[in-house]
């Protein structure tokens, strides 16, 4: 049904639809169906350059600190972990759902040098933090320009 104020249009009715659908399969399968799309659990990044360190910033609200694993392989860092569902929730008859739960994952590739043993991680308010020295080549250095004088 269109609101108020809005044209009705096909493409607005499509989504509604579709978002519905999504609430309906989650209920079904316990909001565990095969109908999520591969974005729905990936928690946003930021890196950065502060210094000499790389930061990488990752929002996980909801999710305990306790289920969230960092590993790093090469050159590769993995964020993992979940964000549980309780059980009361479970039984709730949905207007509107956003909110994802279960398992995520996120690999960042580091910059060459980066030695894994350098990484430190924080979590404060939802958002992880993890902070790594970079090499000196890697660090941003600036580069003076010369004027030529006119001849």
């Amino acid at each position: 049904m269109a609101r108020e104020g809005r044209a009705w249009t096909p493409f607005r009715e499509l989504d509604r639809l579709s978002r519905e659908f999504d609430d309906l399969l989650d209920r079904w399968w316990g909001g565990r169906g095969p109908h999520r799309r591969a974005t729905d659990q990936i928690p946003a990044l930021e890196s950065y350059i502060e210094g000499d360190n790389l930061v990488i910033r990752a929002d996980l609200p909801g999710v305990d600190p306790k289920d969230v694993e960092i590993t790093v392989t090469g050159d590769e860092l993995r964020i993992s972990g979940k964000r549980e569902e309780t059980a009361e929730e479970k039984s709730r008859d949905f207007y509107h759902r956003e909110v994802r739960y279960g398992r995520f994952e996120r690999i960042v590739r580091l910059p060459e040098g980066v030695r894994s043993e350098t990484i430190k991680a924080s979590f404060r308010n939802g958002v992880l933090e993890l902070s790594a020295s970079i090499p000196e080549q890697n660090r941003t250095r600036k580069v003076p320009v010369e004027i030529a004088s006119k001849t």
